[in-house]
């Protein structure tokens, strides 16, 4: 906890935080501005270390995982809230600062997808048994979003049909326009 507290001690400026760690303990951060008051849990010591490479990341991953969790009243909103009044903290510290410039370094390493490897994801994606598409399409295996007139009363069914028909009379209406304007 103590990197994590260094971290929180600098980025948190503006409201109160409120942590109990995973032993029980109370550590409050902030408290210098006005702002949020917000009390959160962390049920794992693991925990610690991720947030302090990470925040931004591991905040949101151990709060879906439920090992961070709001306490005393507070909502994941509330956090939200203390987080982004308190974001431009969290760039001043040396240690995110040193982060992100290994991040963007990395990142054009990480995201690349040269030919081979990107005709393989295709392939991946795209050469697997119409089967599997079956299980959550629609009858006519439609991949796109449907086009509700009406979202309480038509069927999922009645808007695909919706979506080829405003589809297609937008493509016949340019189409009547060009043969009406010809010489």
């Amino acid at each position: 906890m103590l990197l994590l507290s260094s971290l929180l001690r600098h980025f948190i400026r503006q409201g109160t935080l409120r942590v109990r760690d995973a032993d029980g303990n109370v550590h409050v951060f902030g408290e210098r501005l006005p702002g949020p008051e917000v009390a959160i849990r962390l049920h794992d010591r693991k925990l610690y270390i991720k947030l302090f490479i990470n925040p931004e990341l591991y905040a949101a991953e151990a709060y879906m995982d439920g090992i961070l969790t709001p306490e005393d009243g507070a909502t994941i909103r509330d956090f939200l809230l203390l987080f982004s009044v308190n974001r431009a903290g969290l760039y001043s510290y040396g240690s995110q600062k040193l982060m992100r410039r290994v991040w963007r370094s990395l990142r054009r390493w990480h995201q690349a997808n040269p030919i081979g490897l990107a005709a393989a994801h295709a392939r991946h994606h795209y050469d697997i048994s119409t089967g599997l598409y079956r299980l959550f399409l629609d009858d006519q295996m439609q991949y796109s979003c449907a086009y509700f007139r009406d979202l309480e009363h038509e069927t999922l069914e009645q808007a695909q049909r919706n979506k080829l028909i405003h589809a297609t009379g937008a493509a016949r209406k340019r189409k009547v326009v060009q043969v009406e304007g010809e010489p």
